[in-house]
């Protein structure tokens, strides 16, 4: 797969305008991906979907991401509708991260549900259903959007295998030295369903202590193919963006 950099901005709505210049000096450095974290309990936050939108009218080139979507507080029809209504108006530069949920006290706090862990990752293989046979009807997305997943659980993993088109995970739970054993399961299970595990798609969150050596070793070992830097800094943008995006391509066949 080809190699994807990106950034993950912070949605601070104590400085909306910076938010938004982090993902302009994203577009302007040639950067790939721009990922938003989806926390709507959080009161310094902007709303994702609203951040997602403005962004998408102030960039050409640029991929949108949720990276994730807290599921427990948007309605997957509703979700899929989103997207689908945002991929059009981009011109096909959207794609779908979504998580099971987590901080149930603050979903709950916004009056959404309550989950175990298994209703968590059964609520969410249901919404792949809908949002799929959503998007089949219309209003159909400009281009297809993925589906990945943040998954470090096994039967996420599982669901991964069996149904995601990628896995979007952050360094912090999943550390290089975990990602074997994690992959691993969501190969299996990719196999079990029929599925080339190939296909899936593996994007990580990562910070700048990262370098252009180390996220080659990413690829070549566990099948990385997406890299987004996790930062609110101008320079570290930059440089991720001038340094060690062009090293990376370079290296990687």
């Amino acid at each position: 797969m080809r190699i994807n950099i990106g950034i993950f901005v912070v949605p601070d709505a104590g400085d909306g305008a910076a938010t938004v210049e982090q993902i302009l000096a994203a577009e302007r450095s040639g950067l790939d991906i721009v990922g938003i974290q989806d926390h709507p309990y959080q009161a310094r936050f902007l709303d994702t979907w609203t951040l997602l939108a403005y962004a998408a009218g102030r960039t050409e080139r640029i991929r949108l991401v949720p990276d994730v979507v807290n599921l427990p507080l948007r309605l997957p029809s509703v979700l899929a509708k989103s997207a689908a209504s945002l991929d059009v108006l981009s011109g096909g530069r959207v794609e779908l991260g979504i998580g099971a949920g987590a901080f149930w006290d603050g979903v709950a706090g916004l009056g959404g549900p309550r989950r175990t862990p298994g209703e968590s990752v059964d609520a969410l293989s249901d919404a792949i259903d809908v949002i799929r046979g959503f998007w089949e009807e219309g209003p159909q997305p400009f281009e297809r959007i993925e589906i990945w997943l943040g998954a470090y659980k096994p039967r996420m993993l599982r669901l991964t295998g069996r149904k995601a088109d990628g896995w979007l995970v952050s360094a912090g739970a999943a550390p290089p030295e975990a990602l074997g054993e994690l992959t691993a399961q969501i190969d299996a299970a990719a196999e079990e369903a029929g599925r080339d595990p190939r296909e899936i798609r593996r994007l990580y969150n990562l910070d700048s202590s990262f370098k252009a050596r180390d996220l080659c070793k990413l690829y070549e070992e566990h099948g990385i193919s997406a890299f987004i830097l996790m930062t609110d800094d101008a320079d570290e943008i930059k440089r991720f963006a001038h340094e060690i995006a062009p090293m990376v391509r370079e290296l990687v066949p």
